[in-house]
């Protein structure tokens, strides 16, 4: 319909061919199409799941949206040097309920020009924007944002963007005493860490997958009440996924100071009395023979000293992972 004016489409519309009839439709060759699903790139995933976990973290702060009404209103804003978390939302003439279009942390780019770039119609995102209000696709556009520091925002990469590293270990010495292998690269400069380990999450099986394990010719032979049974006994292991335990300010040493603290603590003066990350660690190094100790893993990021002390970095963390760290308290 864009591509006519209304008179010309009265005369295109004459020249449509009507849908066929069911005859006609019967008599259509089948043809054998194959359907070609474009797959999601890895990228893409990581770009959703982050913007997912941003979204939860404004959420959880419960900011009130704030109605964009005007280009010249909005300049006028003192949001020029801040560094913040920010959405933009919609609502539409039949729902108001407002929705998420985009979030992101702006951690290089002040808040102000990053916004500036989302209501601005020469940009691309802004061009987005201003298409769907004039098509009455959306009906208002919104924003909210908080505003973080700069070792929160580093507090957020280090979260969402840098991976963890396992921590090997040697094996036992001395009976049941294991020690652990720092990894080579850490850096000599002050900054955050974080330590997590591998939790193990079980869930009984199904009857369905526990029917599918009997023996072949068995079947008859066990009630549905032995097969509850055993169904709620049995249990089958999940993907693993790492728990953040503990955030680490390197603050007056460095991140190499920090971590080998943490890791090296002598396991022969290991008491009952010691509480924390530390005695966490040296606990997890006396082990029963034939069991492996748990699996302990860190990530890092490098931080200049003058910002460390700004920020409340164990609550941001916290709300962005979404429970509270153990050994932070």
């Amino acid at each position: 319909m864009e591509d006519y004016s209304q008179e010309d489409w009265g005369n295109h519309s004459q020249d449509l061919h009507g849908y066929p009839t069911d005859q006609e439709l019967d008599e259509i060759p089948v043809t054998k199409r194959t359907l070609k699903i474009k797959q999601e790139s890895s990228e893409e995933a990581q770009k959703r799941d982050i913007m997912q976990n941003i979204v939860q973290i404004l959420e959880s702060v419960q900011l009130k949206w704030e109605l964009f009404q005007s280009w010249t209103d909005f300049s006028r804003l003192h949001l020029s040097n801040k560094l913040a978390i920010f959405g933009i939302g919609y609502n539409t003439r039949w729902k108001e309920d407002i929705r998420y279009h985009y979030a992101e942390i702006s951690s290089q780019v002040p808040l102000g020009k990053r916004l500036r770039e989302y209501f601005n119609s020469e940009k691309p995102e802004g061009r987005i924007i201003m298409t769907r209000v004039q098509k009455m696709n959306w009906k208002n556009v919104y924003y909210k944002f908080l505003e973080i520091t700069i070792s929160e925002a580093r507090c957020l990469e280090l979260h969402m963007e840098i991976d963890w590293i396992p921590i090997a270990h040697s094996k036992p010495t001395g009976g049941n005493v294991v020690q652990y292998l720092l990894p080579g690269g850490i850096p000599k400069s002050p900054g955050l860490y974080a330590i997590g380990y591998e939790e193990c999450i079980e869930r009984p099986l199904s009857p369905h997958t526990e029917l599918r394990s009997l023996e072949p010719g068995k079947e008859g032979r066990v009630d549905l009440e032995t097969l509850s049974a055993q169904a709620s006994l049995q249990v089958e292991i999940e993907p693993t996924r790492i728990i953040y335990c503990y955030l680490g300010i390197a603050e007056v040493r460095t991140l190499q100071q920090c971590l080998f603290l943490h890791f090296q603590a002598n396991t022969k003066t290991f008491s009952k009395d010691w509480v924390g990350i530390n005695g966490f660690l040296s606990q997890n190094c006396i082990v029963d023979p034939g069991v492996s100790p748990k699996s302990i893993y860190i990530k890092f990021v490098e931080v200049e000293r003058d910002f460390l002390s700004a920020g409340s970095l164990v609550e941001c963390l916290e709300k962005a992972i979404g429970y509270p760290l153990k050994f932070n308290n």
